[in-house]
């Protein structure tokens, strides 16, 4: 799916079945590039967000293959002592983010899956780039709804938290079908039926809330990804279903 998603966002990364899955997914949504464009900025929103409150290392788990904008572009441009860590079970990605970030020794990437933060956590290039005594800003977007209940998404997440320094952040945002009508169950069963490792699971607003049980959420909250602290239209697409397509939130791990 992330070269799907490479392919939604008009990357050049992807193959043939790629593109097959994205555009059959486009048929049932047409406003789908638009969904992936506001997830996108809010990306970067994000990202400036943390490094304005003091954050200058980053985790950026499913990151998938490299667009514009990304996460190690945002947070240096802020301040270019910023570190970042990419990880992705894609070997596509993995290998486009080796090559983009070949040169720049505040960066890597890890090709390991988000199922495993321990190993993670432990890998060679988190040691040499990240202090987990230190803040730390994770990111997983657009990554919990590949995640299913009987791998105890709350659980995963509660092992990255607690390896993580008080005063990290954690962005999110994860599909839903709260404000949708049958186009993403229709969606979902595109993806089903495409045979992907990743397979979707909707949630609605209740239980995405409650995955991100041990962090303080920060205004405004878990809201629409185009709701959350949107800095122009280029944030917002003009399509209402498709700024509540996904929800996102941004949230701390306060001290004991």
């Amino acid at each position: 799916m992330a070269r799907t998603y490479d392919y939604i966002l008009g990357g050049g990364h992807n193959f043939a079945v790629d593109r097959a899955v994205g555009v059959q997914i486009e048929r049932i949504m047409p406003g789908l590039r638009q969904a992936a464009r506001v997830n996108r900025a809010f990306l970067g929103r994000a990202v400036r967000f943390m490094v304005d409150r003091g954050v200058r290392q980053f985790l950026d788990i499913g990151s998938g293959i490299p667009t514009v904008n990304n996460v190690h572009e945002v947070a240096q441009s802020r301040d270019p002592e910023c570190r970042v860590v990419y990880v992705d079970r894609d070997p596509v990605a993995v290998a486009h983010s080796e090559l983009m970030l070949s040169g720049n020794d505040r960066a890597a990437v890890v090709h390991a899956d988000m199922r495993d933060p321990e190993g993670i956590l432990d890998s060679p290039e988190v040691r040499r780039l990240l202090d987990l005594d230190q803040p730390v800003g994770l990111l997983m977007l657009l990554m919990l709804h590949w995640v299913d209940d009987e791998s105890d998404p709350p659980g995963l997440l509660a092992r990255y938290r607690a390896a993580l320094a008080p005063g990290s952040h954690l962005a999110v945002t994860h599909a839903s079908g709260d404000h949708q009508g049958d186009e993403v169950t229709d969606a979902t069963e595109v993806i089903r039926r495409s045979r992907s490792q990743d397979q979707m699971n909707l949630r609605t607003r209740a239980e995405i809330g409650e995955l991100l049980t041990g962090f303080d959420l920060l205004e405004p909250g878990l809201v629409g990804c185009g709701e959350w602290r949107p800095e122009g239209p280029a944030d917002i697409s003009d399509s209402p279903d498709m700024n509540m397509l996904v929800y996102a939130a941004v949230g701390v791990k306060s001290a004991p």
